[in-house]
C-alpha cells in the first residue's frame, strides 16, 4: 500500500504526536508499504516569536494553506491516515481518497463542553473543539489508543463512527532495561547515591497528570516510612520544570535535596532512570493512554498507578492501583507493599509484550487494508 500519513505542526511544539507519526510511519515502511508524512509547512507562523500572534499566524499555515497541499499530495496514495484528532478538519481535503484518523483522548473536547472545569478554554478555543468533534463524529474509520479513549468518543459522537478500531501506541523501538552503567551513571548526574531507593515520576504540568498530587502521596509516604524506621526515598520529576505551586509545597513541606528535578533528557538516559527506580508513581487523573506506564514495564520499573480507565487497561495485572484522588490511602498502600513492587517486575515484560512495534504495525497494516477495502465496496456498490 501506499500511505500517506498527516503529521502535526511543528511549531504546535507537540512531541509526543510528531514521534507518533515517525513511529507510525517507520512500522508500515519495515512492513514493506510506500509511506510519506505530510504537515502544515510553518511559513506565517515562523514570522514572529510573539505567543499570541504566532498562534494566530499558525493558524493561517494549519487551517488556510495546508488543506490546498494535502488535496494535492494525496493523488496516489491508497489511504490517507490523520495522525492526530485534533486535526480532524483535514479529513474533509483527502481528494476522495479512503481516510482514516487516530483519536489519542477527548481532554480537550470534553474541557470545551465543561466536563474538566480544571481546564479553562477561551471562546474561540471552545469553537475550535466544536470544529474538530464534528469532523471527528463525521470520520468513517477511527483508530482509538485505547478501549476507554473509544468508550468517550462513543458518548461524544453517539457512535456516529462507522468503524472505530482500539491499537494501542507501541513501545519505542530500542526501549530496553539499561545496563548497570549507565544507571549508576544517571544516579551520579542526579547526585542519588547507590545505596539510594528512588521514585519517579514522569510527566508534564497538564492538571491531569497530577504532580502536585505525586508531592502530597510522596509526603505522606515519607512521613509513614520514617515513623516506621525504614530507609526514605526520593523523588525525580521528569517532564519539565514544576509549577510554582509544586516547589512552594516542596520547600513548606519536604526535607531538602528530597524532590530532584530531573533535566531534558535523551530516550537512552529516561530508560536507565526507569531501569534503576524503586517504581513508577503514575497517579494520573486523566489518560488518553498513558505512554509511561509500558516504558517503565519494558524497563524493569514497578508501576504504581491510578485505579482508573486507562490506567488499569494499559498496566493490566502488572501494576499496584491506587485512588489518586485518596493521597492518605494511596501513601498508605504504596507503604505497605513497597518491599514487595519487585514481584511486579516480570508480569510488566510480560505486559508489554502486547505493545510491541510488530504487534502494533500487524494490527495498523489489517486496520488499513480494511479502510481501503472498505472503500472498494462502496465505490463497487454505487457502481
Amino acid at each position: 500500500m501506499r500511505i500517506l500519513l498527516v503529521g502535526n505542526y511543528a511549531l504546535d511544539n507537540q512531541a509526543s504526536m510528531l514521534r507518533y507519526a515517525e513511529m507510525l510511519s517507520q512500522q508500515m515502511v519495515e512492513r514493506g508499504h510506500q509511506v510519506e508524512i505530510v504537515q502544515p509547512r510553518a511559513a506565517f507562523g515562523k514570522l514572529t516569536a510573539q505567543p499570541m500572534l504566532r498562534k494566530w499566524l499558525g493558524y493561517v499555515d494549519k487551517y488556510i494553506l495546508f488543506p490546498a497541499t494535502l488535496r494535492a499530495r494525496t493523488r496516489g496514495f491508497d489511504v490517507v491516515h490523520v495522525c492526530d484528532h485534533s486535526n480532524a478538519m483535514y479529513l474533509a481535503h483527502t481528494g476522495g481518497h479512503p481516510a482514516s484518523i487516530t483519536c489519542h483522548d477527548l481532554l480537550a473536547i470534553g474541557s470545551a463542553e465543561g466536563e474538566f472545569p480544571q481546564q479553562k478554554i477561551s471562546f474561540t478555543g471552545k469553537l475550535q473543539q466544536r470544529w474538530i468533534l464534528q469532523h471527528l463524529s463525521e470520520a468513517h474509520d477511527v483508530v482509538c489508543v485505547s478501549a476507554n479513549t473509544a468508550r468517550e468518543l462513543a458518548r461524544y459522537t453517539g457512535g456516529s463512527a462507522q468503524r472505530v478500531e482500539v491499537i494501542a501506541n507501541a513501545l519505542e523501538p530500542g526501549c530496553v532495561p539499561a545496563t548497570e552503567e549507565s544507571v549508576q551513571r544517571l544516579r551520579k548526574q542526579l547526585g542519588i547515591a547507590a545505596e539510594e531507593r528512588y521514585l519517579l515520576h514522569v510527566g508534564g504540568n497538564f492538571w491531569y497528570k497530577n504532580r502536585l498530587g505525586v508531592l502530597r502521596i510522596f509526603k505522606l509516604l515519607l512521613e509513614r516510612l520514617r515513623r516506621s524506621g525504614e530507609p526514605v526515598l526520593r523523588m525525580v520529576m521528569v517532564g519539565g520544570p514544576p509549577a510554582p505551586e509544586m516547589r512552594a509545597f516542596v520547600a513548606a513541606n519536604l526535607p531538602e535535596g528530597s524532590v530532584i528535578e530531573s533535566p531534558r533528557l535523551t530516550d537512552e538516559d529516561l530508560w536507565a532512570l526507569y531501569t534503576g527506580a524503586a517504581a513508577l508513581l503514575f497517579p494520573s487523573l486523566h489518560e488518553g493512554f498513558g505512554w509511561p506506564l509500558i516504558e517503565a514495564q519494558c524497563c524493569g520499573c514497578p508501576v504504581i498507578t491510578s485505579n482508573r480507565a486507562p490506567m488499569t487497561e494499559v498496566a493490566g495485572a502488572a501494576a499496584l492501583y491506587i485512588d489518586p484522588e485518596d493521597e492518605p490511602g494511596a501513601a498508605a498502600l504504596i507503604a505497605t507493599n513497597l518491599g514487595r513492587l519487585g514481584e511486579l517486575r516480570e508480569a510488566g515484560f510480560e505486559n508489554v509484550k502486547r505493545f510491541a512495534p510488530d504487534v502494533i504495525a500487524e494490527e495498523f497494516e489489517d486496520f488499513f487494508r480494511g479502510v481501503v477495502h472498505a472503500r472498494r465496496r462502496s465505490d463497487e456498490g454505487r457502481g
